[in-house]
């Protein structure tokens, strides 16, 4: 989807509501690595109304990593701190991620709403 959604030309996305929703976009290692689409997720967001939350350090992983979360679980519980650290920092109302493992991931490190940003994105075309 999101290759697809990024390769769209603009006039074929719906208009570009301000949606005054501040989120935070976690960038799965699978999507920045292995599909080589770091930034796609980000610029499609900001393309449809959603203003983004600076992450520092963007670039690092969650702590799930497929099955590592449960062979390294310590090491995997502090890359997850770092990460919602990073991710809170910028004051969102919601995290976005783009990877089942990160979403559950995540979720278990902050109180704040996490979700798949398609999830965001369809909820936005709804309204």
């Amino acid at each position: 989807v999101t290759a697809e959604l990024a390769a769209a030309p603009p006039a074929t996305l719906p208009p570009a509501p301000a949606t005054g929703s501040r989120v935070a976009f976690h960038a799965p290692c699978t999507l920045q690595h292995a599909l080589r689409l770091g930034g796609t997720v980000e610029t499609l967001l900001t393309r449809l109304g959603f203003e983004l939350a600076h992450v520092p350090d963007a670039h690092l992983c969650c702590g799930s990593a497929g099955t590592y979360s449960i062979l390294q679980p310590t090491l995997s519980r502090r890359l997850l701190e770092a990460k919602v650290g990073a991710l809170k920092s910028g004051a969102p109302g919601s995290i976005l991620s783009a990877n089942i493992g990160c979403l559950g991931h995540l979720q278990t490190g902050t109180d704040l709403p996490v979700e798949h940003w398609i999830v965001a994105v369809d909820r936005l075309w709804r309204s």
